[in-house]
């Protein structure tokens, strides 16, 4: 959902990769519907593994709860989001993971100085 928001909201202005320590299948249907609910599709992504090589190609990673599994390099700015997991919930529970994820994603696109377009 962060890297949807982030695509979606940068206007494509931010090079976005999304990744997860331990990855799965697929992208949780119930994010998809409510990501959709909201405009931003992200239907067709894929779950990927994260990459040393990613993390150190990148100004900023943002982790969600993954610890001592994800890669670590000095001068990468790291923000870790303590955010209820989707997976599993439905989408009344989803729905409010979803928008603290849009209002972090708008934080951090303040942040870097890149301005918010409307999806």
């Amino acid at each position: 959902m962060a890297a949807g928001f982030l695509s979606a909201l940068s206007g494509g202005a931010v090079e976005v990769r999304s990744a997860g320590s331990a990855p799965a299948a697929q992208v949780n249907p119930v994010a998809v519907a409510a990501m959709a609910e909201v405009g931003v599709d992200i239907a067709a992504e894929q779950p990927k593994v994260l990459t040393s090589d990613a993390v150190q190609a990148s100004d900023v990673v943002v982790t969600m709860g993954c610890g001592d599994a994800c890669p670590f390099y000095p001068g990468v700015r790291y923000e870790d989001w303590a955010l209820d997991d989707p997976a599993g919930q439905g989408i009344e529970a989803v729905r409010p993971i979803r928008d603290e994820i849009r209002r972090r994603v708008v934080g951090l696109l303040d942040s870097l100085g890149v301005p918010v377009v409307t999806p």
